[in-house]
């Protein structure tokens, strides 16, 4: 069984800057490719991040690319999210999400197997 544990949120001005993590426990070998999602309230939940199990391999949408950075520390069991320039319509709850090992890295948050409950971000203007 794998869970997932976020922190890191807040309340911030725009423009500025916010680290989320997620934590990540794991019997065996099963937390592959992790991706970052938010929803805000009344809209549909929201791809922010993706990163290969290696690392070596990212994924954005246009709305954070240059913006949010994803990074991940295997030795530790966690993926990072660096939120940068942040702006009032970035405001949401963010939710960590990770694929069985043995799946491709994907935008897709209906092919996650293992989520979060997430963390609040607040930006104001």
């Amino acid at each position: 069984q794998v869970q997932l544990v976020e922190s890191g949120g807040g309340l911030v001005q725009a423009g500025d800057s916010l680290r989320l993590s997620c934590a990540y426990s794991q019997r065996t070998l099963s937390v592959g490719p992790m991706g970052w999602f938010r929803q805000a309230p009344g809209k549909d939940r929201e791809f922010v991040a993706a990163i290969s199990w290696s690392g070596d391999r990212t994924y954005y949408p246009d709305s954070v690319k240059d913006r949010f950075t994803i990074s991940r520390e295997n030795a530790k069991n966690t993926v990072f999210l660096q939120m940068n320039s942040l702006k009032p319509e970035d405001t949401a709850v963010y939710l960590c999400a990770a694929r069985h090992i043995s799946r491709s890295l994907t935008a897709s948050g209906d092919e996650y197997d293992y989520w979060g409950q997430g963390t609040q971000v607040t930006v104001s203007s």
